[in-house]
């Protein structure tokens, strides 16, 4: 009896877990069809001839006696053209071919194709018959969107000397190439399907050098992630996560977003469902869903194929990596990924760590972020591509001390910490630069001195000075008034509430100040440490605090953030203003000194 007429019987049903004996054969991660109703699971303990199947789909009515099919094949996923603007379920079935097929619910047991068979795809080859290829190579190209261009590539392990390649129209279950090695010849299809738990591979791993530019100016200027980096964004309930994400998806400088909606409310994926197709692309004008993965698995969808969702996520990521673009994965959010491993590590009845959470949670939140990274891919040309991995936790009543959030601080090299305080203040996004931060700041200094000078890296050295001076000062100012303070002092407070509010503050639903290129946020920084300066400097010579303060200009540098982006002359313009004004009364302070002296 081969591994795919295996049939076993199932002697214990427990929620999303069923136990099947007569197994012997099975192999672990092995995908199985449960009961007749053919319901997907996959093999997640194997012990003797009794395995433990982990059901995607909801067990009611199941019972003992049931019997188990077992496909031979691990949980995997298929890469191909049609997978931008696909909307999936967390084992990569195409919700809306569901919803044509079964209406609003997904009915047990429905198949459906992850990708389009009948439709035709233009295939424009890159090698011609005779060509010797390699894994990884891209042999030709197919427009899948206007902003995505699909690159077919030779499957892994696969390799040898092209005896046929085909041009022009094909189904993804049509041959486009023939590859003779050894003396056999493989047939090459437009897809190719990959197990999820094992990543996809690459020549070499390279240390990261650039920074996504997220356009949100407190995450580029103070807390950059690099291309191919890791970050995290825990918070507690209602501090902006969600929406923190969107805006990465929405703005971050990479080719291809896949967003996984992983045991998150329903209302929210709707948002995205029905926000992502009217967005435009920044650069392009282009709708954002033509460079767009969604994969959906709400809180009310089966706890199993929550475990599944961030697996099925990062390896369509890390397929798209391949072809040598940026692509960023949003994993929103992987503290309802880690419930679900509870849950059935308790049904296992495996020993529980701490808080319930299986031993075993450091290792697996470690395996899925170490597959991000900017790499070397496979083929000929040593092309390029990085894989950017953000993660949201939803710490139980915001307590970072919980094991999910402490098992991902340990990972990840850049913390984006929400605070609730600053939420409650309608300050967003409401990341505390007192607790955040980023160990690629470093890094990327050499960028920003190439591209910006050396006035980048030191305003943001004394922004963040100022910031943190400030939470001194309230100290003070909290225990004593704010009479005790100097001039200086009061205008440093002066300065860090501009920077909160002017620069680190940022509307999201605003249609200009939703997003800064780097330029408006080195312009936009500019112009409040500039005002800083020079009026430090009109203190020390004896000007009024209180006439300074008053300053028209400082109007102007409030609304700075709210001028386009073709409009960063206005910008200059506004510095100079800066220096006008503040010399005015500097040369007053000083015509009244000369009259007092007299």
């Amino acid at each position: 009896m081969t591994s795919s007429e295996l049939v076993g019987t199932i002697v214990k049903v427990s929620g999303p877990l069923v136990v099947a004996e007569n197994m012997r054969g099975a192999k672990m991660f092995d995908v199985v069809r449960v009961s007749d109703a053919r319901l997907i699971g996959e093999i997640i303990e194997v012990r003797e001839d009794r395995a433990s199947i982990q059901v995607y789909e909801e067990t009611g009515g199941l019972g003992p006696g049931e019997p188990v099919y077992s496909t031979g094949r691990p949980l995997s996923v298929e890469l191909g053209p049609g997978l931008i603007e696909a909307i999936y379920d967390g084992i990569q079935r195409p919700l809306n071919v569901i919803y044509d097929m079964v209406g609003d619910r997904i009915t047990r047991g429905v198949e459906a194709a992850a990708l389009n068979q009948e439709k035709l795809w233009k295939f424009e080859p890159l090698f011609s018959e005779g060509a010797v290829v390699e894994e990884g190579d891209i042999l030709g190209t197919v427009q899948e969107t206007t902003l995505v261009l699909h690159k077919i590539m030779v499957p892994a392990g696969l390799g040898g000397k092209l005896t046929f390649i085909h041009s022009g129209e094909a189904k993804i279950t049509e041959p486009i190439a023939r590859v003779e090695q050894d003396g056999v010849e493989t047939e090459i299809l437009m897809t190719q399907k990959w197990p999820v738990r094992k990543g996809r591979l690459y020549k070499e791993k390279l240390a990261p050098d650039e920074p996504l530019v997220t356009g949100q100016r407190v995450l580029d200027m103070f807390f950059p992630v690099a291309k191919g980096g890791t970050a995290s964004i825990p918070g507690p309930f209602g501090s902006g996560k969600t929406v923190t994400q969107h805006q990465l998806a929405k703005w971050a400088d990479a080719e291809i977003i896949v967003y996984v909606g992983c045991g998150e409310r329903g209302n929210e994926m709707t948002d995205v469902l029905n926000e992502f197709p009217e967005l435009k692309d920044p650069t392009t004008g282009e709708p954002l869903m033509k460079r767009t993965v969604l994969i959906a698995n709400t809180s009310d969808m089966p706890v199993a194929a929550r475990e599944a969702s961030i697996y099925t996520g990062i390896t369509i990521a890390e397929y798209f990596r391949d072809m040598g673009y940026s692509v960023a994965l949003m994993a929103d959010s992987t503290s309802r990924w880690a419930e679900a491993l509870r849950e059935i590590s308790g049904r296992l009845e495996e020993m529980p760590g701490e808080e319930g959470y299986p031993a075993y949670l450091g290792s697996r939140v470690a395996e899925f972020y170490e597959r991000s990274g900017r790499v070397i891919c496979l083929g000929q040309d040593n092309r390029q591509g990085a894989l950017t991995a953000v993660g949201a936790v939803s710490p139980p009543g915001g307590d970072l001390s919980e094991p999910v959030s402490q098992n991902t601080l340990r990972i990840v090299k850049v913390f984006w910490g929400l605070d609730a305080a600053l939420a409650y203040r309608r300050h967003f996004p409401a990341i505390n630069w007192l607790l955040s931060y980023s160990l690629y700041t470093d890094t990327f200094d050499d960028y920003y001195r190439e591209n910006f000078g050396s006035e980048w890296v030191e305003m943001r050295g004394e922004a963040m000075r100022i910031l943190q001076e400030e939470s001194d000062l309230e100290e003070i100012v909290r225990l004593v008034g704010l009479d005790a303070l100097g001039a200086k002092e009061r205008f440093t407070l002066e300065t860090a509430r501009s920077l909160r509010e002017d620069f680190l503050h940022q509307n999201s639903f605003h249609d200009v100040d939703t997003y800064a290129s780097l330029q408006k946020q080195f312009k936009m920084m500019t112009l409040i440490m500039l005002f800083h300066h020079e009026c430090q400097r009109a203190l020390e010579q004896g000007s009024d605090l209180k006439e300074l303060l008053e300053l028209p200009v400082r109007e102007q540098i409030a609304r700075a953030r709210y001028l386009e982006e073709s409009r960063m002359g206005d910008l200059d313009r506004i510095a100079e203003t800066i220096r006008e004004q503040i010399a005015k009364i500097a040369a007053a302070g000083e015509e009244e000194d000369e009259q007092l002296s007299v």
